[in-house]
């Protein structure tokens, strides 16, 4: 996650994170990225079932039901724990979590046990009800997706007027007073939308948004060649970096993060660097403390079913179920080589990857997304190929 109005446009130092002592439990929510503790902030898809159906879907949600939940007691166990093992934010997800009737019931009691509680949603079941709800309950966050302007998003949704629910769900969080954010995967068909979403970000007057670098996962991993070339990807990058300043310099001050592909930290840095060279170092600073990719290290994920996962798009491989085993204990043993390895990565990738191995980003970017390398090349451990930087750019002669 790379805070491009944080580190381009200059609204957090590195005195900012400094100042709480980078422990989690004492960082506000916009500097959590900068602890050093790593506490992993963890994904629960409380249900597989959804009411829409997109192509990108990581958990390859249906409007069905589907067997195997866990029970609102049995998510009540694993929220006691994830509180005890001080685990500084859930993020409710599914499928749609909201079709699950107790997720306020969840969610009010993750909040009681001093958790910080965010949902994930495609926003059509937000009516004004539920955002008073939600904002009774004490969450923190509500990240809606949208995925391109009404016919983009509807027909990548599965549903004609998708678009337009969510966006009164943008609306009734705002009125409740939640804060509410945009979620945008970016591909080959919609990014040239970007524009359009960011009119949207200023004329409805929405704090954040993030912009989500496709992943193969689920079914993502239909979508490979969806996703940008290396030079398309550099573009998009310039392109919200642009807006955002934009946006800055007009004194509109939303909160700006790309997600999801890592080399988009140092691509920032240099492009800063020969512009403003001071606030360049400091930028430099704050990426060393984020550290990159923190799959299997700061979030982590549990199914529906109770399986516990390295991130939410390593649901082909599980590594412990939370019926049998608490998350803390699984989460912390290492008899797991892939979570093992993704704890310590950096030399299987130097054993491994021809690029990722030896690049000179390597402490910021943390070999970025290995569920990406193995969709594409078998290997885990081999280069992430959504990885835009050039040879040169890396280090490499």
């Amino acid at each position: 996650m790379i805070g491009i109005s944080k580190l381009y446009c200059g609204t957090v130092e590195p005195s900012d994170a400094l100042r709480y002592g980078r422990h989690s439990s004492r960082l506000p929510s916009h500097l959590l990225q900068f602890s050093k503790d790593k506490k992993p902030v963890v994904v629960w898809n409380i249900t597989r079932k959804c009411n829409l159906k997109c192509i990108h879907c990581y958990a390859q949600a249906d409007d069905k039901d589907f067997e195997g939940e866990l029970s609102t007691e049995e998510g009540k166990r694993l929220i006691d724990d994830l509180a005890a093992f001080k685990t500084p934010v859930i993020l409710f997800s599914g499928g749609e979590p909201l079709v699950r009737k107790d997720l306020p019931e969840l969610a009010e009691y993750a909040v009681s046990k001093g958790l910080r509680a965010v949902i994930s949603t495609n926003g059509t079941l937000i009516d004004m009800d539920m955002a008073k709800k939600l904002k009774e309950i004490g969450l923190s966050y509500v990240g809606i997706s949208i995925d391109g302007t009404e016919e983009t998003n509807d027909r990548f949704r599965g549903q004609q007027g998708a678009f337009k629910k969510a966006l009164e769900g943008v609306h009734n969080c705002m009125k409740a007073g939640i804060k509410v954010g945009l979620r945008f995967t970016i591909n080959k068909s919609n990014f040239r939308e970007i524009p359009a979403i960011f009119d949207l970000l200023e004329e409805e007057k929405i704090p954040r948004i993030c912009f989500y670098h496709l992943v193969y996962a689920g079914r993502g991993s239909d979508l490979i060649k969806q996703d940008l070339t290396h030079e398309e990807s550099r573009e998009t990058v310039d392109l919200i970096m642009d807006r955002t300043k934009q946006l800055y310099e007009k004194g509109i001050k939303p909160e700006v993060l790309t997600v999801d592909n890592h080399c988009d930290a140092p691509y920032l840095y240099m492009k800063l660097k020969g512009k403003e060279p001071e606030r360049a170092a400091e930028v430099l600073d704050l990426m060393k403390m984020n550290g990159g990719n923190s799959t299997g290290v700061g979030i982590g994920c549990v199914s529906w079913d109770g399986t516990v996962h390295p991130d939410q798009f390593w649901r082909h491989y599980t590594i412990g179920n939370i019926r049998e085993r608490p998350f803390s204990e699984i989460w912390t043993d290492l008899s797991d080589n892939l979570l093992a390895g993704l704890k310590d990565r950096k030399p299987l990738l130097k054993e491994n990857a021809k690029r990722c191995g030896q690049c000179k980003w390597l402490d910021i970017c943390n070999g970025n997304f290995r569920v990406r390398a193995e969709a594409v090349y078998g290997n885990v451990w081999a280069d992430d190929p959504a990885c835009y930087l050039t040879d040169e750019e890396i280090g490499l002669e």
